[in-house]
């Protein structure tokens, strides 16, 4: 199929990192990986901080659904429309009316509804999302937490299912170099519930400050300066700042670590927890969120109570004193994500959904 993707939120070609451009990227390779063309047909971000904000994008908008529609007069018309991550701060303005004038299906990937919104001035962009999701051939959701909320909100919508993945190749060939004692996370620096997993990180690192160990951060940001002040009360030796690293640059990290940490407040899923358990690391996380969709907890890692510091510091500290338990867990993990949550199995399971809702065709 031809398929016209486009990410309300964050184009895939956005410059400044994420998890979310790194999954609309990954959904892309995966319906190229099963036989599918794929354009990325906007570079329009309908991103809305404020419900003022959302109402002054409208006139950019319709000039941009004008230019979609110009481009598709004299060529070959997309044959379904792939929309990833609409929310009420970001809904398509595009896809639902170029798929109602073409005749071709729309469908969402990781779309969510967010009931106490409802209430708020976000509430006429919620509807339009509900409308959007109840119209979609089908929407695909990665945790089953977005999917039950689509279904107490939205009882009509289509949903799949598909288990959030990464690319395993760089660590299938990756050769494995862990230091046990060497903790690493990966983590951009920004307000919010990353300012928060970083502080209790900081302070559950602090009641197992006398074992053995050395945290090395990867990544960067606009509080990088807050979050550096965080850890300045540790030995500047066992903390490593590495900045910003490429992909092949993160993997290297990776298996040259023991154990992976994050506490993971607020995170959707967390492509990195499947990254770190690829390259053979035990994860602690938190139990909270969509964390529990990318971390088996009791065999790929440990997830402690939500904003349990007491217990997320025990949990690093029984994998830094269990060197047989870290090594298990980590072959665990390892095998979870090669075997489970690859490229190649999630194209697979791509192309079964476009067959079944989308008409695709061998």
């Amino acid at each position: 199929m031809r398929i016209a993707f486009y990410a309300p939120l964050k184009s895939p070609n956005h410059p400044v990192p994420s998890g979310d451009r790194l999954m609309a990227r990954l959904l892309i390779r995966a319906l190229t990986l099963a036989g599918h063309s794929v354009e990325v047909v906007s570079e329009f971000r309908n991103f809305a901080p404020s419900p003022e904000a959302a109402h002054q994008l409208r006139g950019q908008a319709r000039k941009e659904l004008t230019r979609l529609r110009a481009k598709w007069a004299d060529i070959d018309r997309p044959q379904l429309w792939f929309c990833y991550h609409p929310y009420y701060k970001s809904a398509d303005p595009f896809g639902p009316a170029i798929c109602a004038e073409f005749g071709i299906p729309w469908i969402t990937a990781e779309a969510s509804y967010s009931p106490k919104r409802d209430g708020t001035d976000w509430a006429p962009f919620q509807r339009l999302v509900a409308e959007q999701v109840e119209g979609a051939a089908i929407n695909i959701a990665f945790t089953q937490r977005d999917r039950s909320g689509l279904e107490q909100a939205i009882p009509r919508a289509r949903l799949a299912a598909l288990a959030p993945f990464i690319d395993t190749a760089p660590f299938e060939a990756a050769v494995m170099r862990p230091v046990p004692t060497r903790l690493i996370t990966v983590a951009m620096m920004r307000a919010g519930d990353k300012m928060k997993s970083y502080a209790m990180l900081a302070d559950s690192l602090r009641r197992i400050e006398h074992r053995p160990w050395t945290l090395a951060i990867a990544g960067d940001g606009p509080m990088r300066a807050e979050v550096e002040q965080l850890f300045t009360g540790f030995a500047p030796e066992r903390i490593e700042w590495l900045g910003e690293r490429s992909a092949d640059e993160i993997v290297a990290e990776l298996v040259a670590s023991g154990i992976y940490v994050w506490p993971g407040c607020g995170e959707a899923y967390g492509l990195a927890y499947l990254e770190a358990q690829a390259a053979g690391l035990p994860v602690v996380a938190q139990h909270t969120a969509g964390v529990p969709e990318v971390v088996q907890n009791g065999a790929t890692g440990y997830l402690t109570p939500d904003r349990d510091i007491e217990a997320y510091a025990a949990a690093i500290a029984t994998l830094l004193d269990d060197s047989l338990k870290r090594s298990e867990m980590g072959q665990q993990a390892r095998n979870f994500v090669l075997e489970q949550r690859s490229l190649t199995r999630a194209a697979a399971t791509l192309d079964s959904i476009l067959r079944a809702y989308a008409g695709a065709t061998a």
